[in-house]
């Protein structure tokens, strides 16, 4: 268990820089998700390969379709995601970001018969009060609502991934975080194709950061994220996910120079303090059944 912490935590500090990296890219959202499934793709394949791994994946079917419609959500989650980027910062859009987990935490006793104690039910109801405060003089900006939106869906398309990646038990580790890159990339090819084709201008222009992006951010980051999520309850992953969020808002600050107001500032102490609060002040831990 302690292991798949590291591992989880790991990843989200990561993932926390992707919008950091993505800002020294000068394409658009969906070529940046398509370089970085395909790059990050065709690493862990070669991993994959080299590590001798052997294909478990068929052996249950019920399980790989649970991968692929995770996989798909991934594409989709993070087109919305570097769109939201663009559109309204890195901060703000980490900060809206933040429902992903609201809604696997909420979703959790349904799905996967974890105990919601009234802690985390405090938890929530915290984090979304932070969410109004964060995103109220963001909705009054024109042309806001669009990257407000994508932030939203792209947090909906989070919860989609976690949920089916968990429902995929018998495809873990390496296997796992492969196809789940496979499928993204097979996602967001299909949507550039009948946007734009798959020609990308100006890819040499911005080769150094998008390896980067491809290979440590993606490729390493979704092995650790994918193979360790699994191990973890789903509302200590939804919960434990906002170090994702925190650190994007952090580098934002330092290497962005992005600012928050003082009301948005309230806000995201509300949702971080009460994500901490619905995790590690619960009296009742959570159990499966």
């Amino acid at each position: 268990m302690k292991q798949a912490y590291f591992k989880y935590i790991s990843a989200l500090l990561l993932f926390g820089t992707n919008g950091i990296v993505a800002s020294y890219i000068l394409l658009n959202s969906y070529e940046i998700v398509f370089l970085r499934a395909l790059i990050g793709g065709l690493f862990l394949i070669a991993v994959f390969i080299l590590s001798k791994g052997k294909l478990q994946c068929l052996k249950n079917k019920k399980n790989f379709i649970f991968l692929i419609v995770s996989g798909v959500a991934m594409g989709i989650c993070w087109m919305f995601l570097y769109e939201a980027y663009s559109q309204i910062g890195v901060s703000i859009a980490a900060l809206a970001y933040c429902c992903g987990p609201v809604i696997v935490m909420a979703l959790a006793p349904l799905l996967f018969h974890e105990r919601l104690s009234i802690f985390r039910i405090s938890g929530i109801s915290v984090v979304l009060i932070g969410m109004f405060f964060v995103n109220e003089n963001t909705l009054r900006q024109d042309g806001s609502w669009w990257g407000l939106l994508c932030a939203i869906l792209s947090a909906i398309m989070y919860a989609v991934m976690v949920i089916f990646n968990k429902k995929a038990e018998s495809i873990t580790g390496l296997e796992n975080a492969m196809f789940q890159l496979i499928v993204s990339f097979v996602t967001v090819a299909i949507f550039m194709q009948i946007k734009q084709g798959l020609v990308i201008p100006f890819l040499m222009q911005n080769i150094f950061p998008v390896l980067f992006l491809g290979i440590i951010n993606t490729g390493i980051g979704c092995y650790l994220y994918f193979s360790s999520i699994q191990q973890l309850p789903a509302a200590t992953v939804a919960i434990c996910g906002y170090l994702e969020q925190l650190s994007a808002i952090i580098f934002s600050i330092i290497f962005l120079k992005e600012r928050l107001t003082f009301i948005q500032i309230i806000g995201a102490v509300l949702i971080l303090g009460g994500a901490v609060f619905g995790e590690y002040f619960c009296h009742k831990p959570i159990t499966h059944k």
